[in-house]
C-alpha cells in the first residue's frame, strides 16, 4: 500500500462526524483487521489537563464511535512515567467517562504483564540504552494498535506524533534514559511495532495544536485540523510540514524513511481530503528548563554527571524539580491563563460538555 495521509479541516460542531470521515479516507479497515483486538494507545503527556497536550476527549469520542460501530474489540491503555499518573490523567482529560459510555475500561500498563522481547530485526540504539535487554507489554503482541497523538512541538524531538506515542507504550517508566538517543529509539520502536502488531494506524488531533516548549509548557493555538494514516512516518511528516518544519531534517523521520519503515518525503505522500499546500503554522520548538537540563546532563557538557544524576537515588531530586516546575510553578502561573482563554473558545466549550 502506498503512503496515504488523510487531512480534514473541522469544527466543534462537526468534529465527531469528521473523525469518521478522516478515518475512512485513510482506509483504516485495511490496517486494522476486524478479527483482531485493537490496542487504543492514548497519549498522556501530563497528568493535568492542558490543551493540545494529551489525547483530547472529542478525539477519543470520535474514534470510539467508529470502532464500536464496526464491532471492534478495544483495549484502551496508557502508561506512566516518573512524573505522570495515568489514572489521574485519564480523569483530568475526560477519558474515563467516555470509555465508560462505550462499555470500556481504562487500563494502566503498569498493571499489565511485561515480558522480555528480543527483536527480529537489527536495532539501532535499544541495546545501547538497555544493554541487558528490555520488556514490552504482553497484551500488545498479536493485536493491532491505534495511536491517538496530538499535534505539538517537543523539546527532545522537534515535534511529536504517532511515532513518539509508541514510546509511552512499549517502554516502562525508566524510558527516560532513551532521551540520550531518542530519535534512534523511536525508529527502533517502530520496527518492533511492525514485528508484534497485526496492524498499525494513527489518528492525530490538531484542532488545538501546541507551539513552543512542548510537550507540556506550550502555547495552545486553534488550528482545526485532524489527520489519519496507516503510515506512522508519513502522518508525522505531514504534521511536521503543516507545523512549519522540514520533515526530513527531523532525525527520527529521516532515519525511519531511509530504513524503509515509512514515507518521510511529503512530496511522495498521497495527501487526501483538504488542500494543505499553503498551510504553515510557523511553529517554533523551544526547550523548557526541564528538557534543557535533561539534555545537558545526558549528552551535553555535563554528561559526565549522567551516571550520578540518573542512575542513583539522586534521581529523585530531578523528579521532584520537574514536578514542582510543571505542576506548582508553570501550570498555576502561566498554564491556567492559557486554559482560561482556551475555555472561552468553541473548543473549550466543547471540552466542558464532557
Amino acid at each position: 500500500m502506498g503512503s496515504k495521509v488523510a487531512v480534514l479541516k473541522t469544527s466543534p460542531e462537526s468534529v465527531l462526524k469528521d473523525y469518521r470521515r478522516v478515518m475512512k479516507k485513510a482506509e483504516y479497515k485495511k490496517y486494522l483487521p476486524s478479527s483482531k483486538d485493537v490496542i487504543l494507545k492514548l497519549n498522556l503527556s501530563w497528568s493535568l489537563y492542558f490543551p493540545a497536550c494529551s489525547t483530547e476527549p472529542w478525539q477519543l469520542d470520535g474514534v470510539l464511535r467508529v470502532l464500536k460501530g464496526d464491532k471492534y474489540s478495544i483495549i484502551a491503555v496508557e502508561n506512566k512515567t516518573v512524573v505522570t499518573d495515568p489514572w489521574k490523567g485519564a480523569k483530568q482529560n475526560k477519558w474515563i467517562d467516555i470509555l465508560r459510555k462505550n462499555n470500556l475500561t481504562f487500563r494502566s500498563l503498569t498493571n499489565c504483564d511485561w515480558i522480555d522481547y528480543i527483536p527480529k530485526h537489527e536495532m539501532i540504539a535499544m541495546y545501547d540504552i538497555f544493554p541487558r535487554g528490555f520488556k514490552i507489554p504482553e497484551i500488545f503482541i498479536g493485536r493491532s494498535v491505534l495511536h491517538l497523538p496530538t499535534m505539538k512541538t517537543h523539546g527532545h524531538t522537534t515535534m511529536t506524533g504517532a511515532m513518539k506515542n509508541a514510546f509511552g507504550g512499549l517502554l516502562r517508566e525508566h524510558r527516560h534514559h532513551s532521551h540520550k538517543l531518542i530519535h534512534e529509539i523511536l525508529v527502533d520502536l517502530l520496527q518492533i511495532q511492525k514485528e508484534i502488531h497485526t496492524g498499525i494506524f494513527a489518528v492525530m488531533d490538531g484542532t488545538v495544536a501546541g507551539d513552543g516548549a512542548g510537550p507540556r509548557t506550550m502555547t495552545p493555538k486553534i488550528k482545526n485540523y485532524i489527520l489519519a494514516s496507516g503510515d506512522q512516518v508519513a502522518i508525522d511528516a505531514v504534521a511536521a510540514k503543516m507545523m512549519g518544519f522540514d520533515p526530513l531534517k527531523i532525525p527520527f523521520i529521516k532515519i525511519a524513511h531511509d530504513r524503509g519503515l515509512g514515507m518521510g518525503d511529503v512530496d511522495q505522500i498521497d495527501i487526501i481530503g483538504d488542500d494543505i499546500t499553503n498551510v504553515n503554522f510557523h511553529f517554533h520548538t523551544e526547550k523548557s528548563p526541564v528538557i534543557y537540563w535533561d539534555q545537558m546532563f545526558r549528552k551535553g557538557k555535563l554528561s559526565f554527571l549522567e551516571p550520578i544524576i540518573f542512575h542513583t537515588p539522586i534521581f529523585k531530586i530531578p523528579i521532584f524539580l520537574s514536578a514542582f516546575y510543571h505542576d506548582f510553578l508553570w501550570y498555576p502561573l502561566v498554564g491556567k491563563k492559557h486554559i482560561k482563554e482556551f475555555m472561552k473558545t468553541d473548543w473549550g466549550k466543547l471540552f466542558k460538555t464532557y
